[in-house]
C-alpha cells in the first residue's frame, strides 16, 4: 500500500488511523520527472506560485485545521475561481487571461502538470494564478472559505471506467456537498467529460442535490442528446442500442463553455471519436 491509498480493509493492520484517508482518492500517483525546461521553471518559480500546505496522511493530503488567507497569498481581495484537476494548465491560464480581476487557484496532484502551468505563467505574464498540489476533496474541506468561491471547474476528470472503480470518481454526492459549501450563492460549477457513463453520473449526482440548479434544463433532450448519439451509434466501443431505447428524455447538457480552451487532452478524445458532455450548475 502506498501513502496515497485509503484505509486498509483489515483494521488490525492499521497502526494509526490518522495516517490513512477515509475515502478513496480519484487519482493514481504517476512519475514526477520533469523535462529540462519545466525543471528549471519549477526550481525558479514554484516557491512563488505553488502554495505550500500542511500535510497529514500523504504527500498530497491536507492537514485538518489548515487554513490559507487567499487575500494575503494573492496580495488582493478578488473573486476566487478554482480549477480542479488543472492538467497542463490550459484552462487555468485561459481563466487568468479572461478574468484578470479574479484570483485563480489550480488544484493538481501531478508535478509535471503544475510545472507546465508555471511555464505558462511565466510565458504569458500571468500574476493571478496560484497552484496547490493536493487531493481536491481535502482542498475543498480545509483550504477554501465557506461561500467564498465564485466558480469551480472540473474538466475531464479521470473516468475510472470499471464498475468496481466508480467509487474513485471525483464527482460524487460527497463532492457535490463539498462544492456547495464553498460556492457563493449564485456561484457556478462547470463540468465536462468525454465519457458518457461519467456524464450520466455527473448529471444524476448534481440533479439530486437541492443546492444546485441546472442552468440548461432539458437542453439537448431526446434524439438531440449526445447520450443518444453514443447509445444509438455504438460509440465508445459499446454495442448500439435500439433507437427507441437510446433516447435521453432528460437532457440538460450545457453548450460548450467559451472559457474552456480546446486542450491537447480534449483533442485526443475528439480524434478517438468520443463526444464531449458539458454540464453547468448554479448554487441556489
Amino acid at each position: 500500500m502506498t501513502s496515497e491509498q485509503s484505509t486498509p480493509s483489515n483494521a488490525g493492520d492499521r497502526p494509526d488511523p490518522h495516517l490513512y484517508r477515509s475515502e478513496p482518492v480519484s487519482f493514481v500517483r504517476r512519475g514526477d520527472r520533469l523535462n529540462p525546461r519545466r525543471q528549471k521553471t519549477w526550481d525558479r518559480s514554484h516557491a512563488q506560485y505553488i502554495v505550500e500546505v500542511p500535510r497529514e496522511r500523504a504527500s498530497t493530503s491536507v492537514a485538518a485545521g489548515a487554513e490559507v488567507d487567499w487575500s494575503a497569498v494573492f496580495g488582493r481581495t478578488a473573486p476566487l475561481l478554482v480549477d480542479i484537476g488543472s492538467g497542463l494548465g490550459e484552462s487555468t491560464a485561459q481563466a487568468a487571461t479572461d478574468h484578470p480581476d479574479w484570483n485563480i487557484i489550480a488544484v493538481e496532484v501531478y508535478t509535471p502538470g503544475l510545472a507546465a502551468l508555471l511555464v505558462r505563467i511565466e510565458d504569458e505574464g500571468l500574476e493571478n494564478i496560484r497552484g496547490i498540489q493536493a487531493n481536491a476533496p481535502e482542498v475543498l474541506d480545509h483550504l477554501l472559505p465557506e461561500g467564498g468561491v465564485q466558480e469551480v471547474w472540473v474538466f475531464f476528470p479521470d473516468p475510472w471506467h470499471k464498475t468496481r472503480h466508480h467509487k474513485r470518481r471525483l464527482v460524487s454526492p460527497s463532492f457535490a456537498e463539498r462544492v456547495s459549501r464553498v460556492l457563493a450563492p449564485g456561484g457556478v460549477l462547470r463540468l465536462a467529460t468525454d465519457w458518457s457513463s461519467y456524464a450520466e453520473q455527473m448529471r444524476a449526482v448534481m440533479e439530486a442535490n437541492d443546492a444546485f440548479e441546472n442552468l440548461h434544463p432539458g437542453r439537448l433532450a431526446g434524439a438531440d442528446s449526445p447520450l443518444f448519439a453514443v447509445r444509438s451509434q455504438g460509440l465508445e466501443g459499446k454495442e448500439p442500442w435500439p433507437e427507441a431505447e437510446a433516447a435521453d428524455p432528460d437532457g440538460g447538457w450545457a453548450p460548450r463553455f467559451d472559457g474552456r480552451p480546446l486542450t491537447s487532452f480534449e483533442n485526443k478524445a475528439l480524434r478517438a471519436g468520443r463526444l464531449i458532455f458539458d454540464l453547468t450548475y448554479r448554487r441556489t
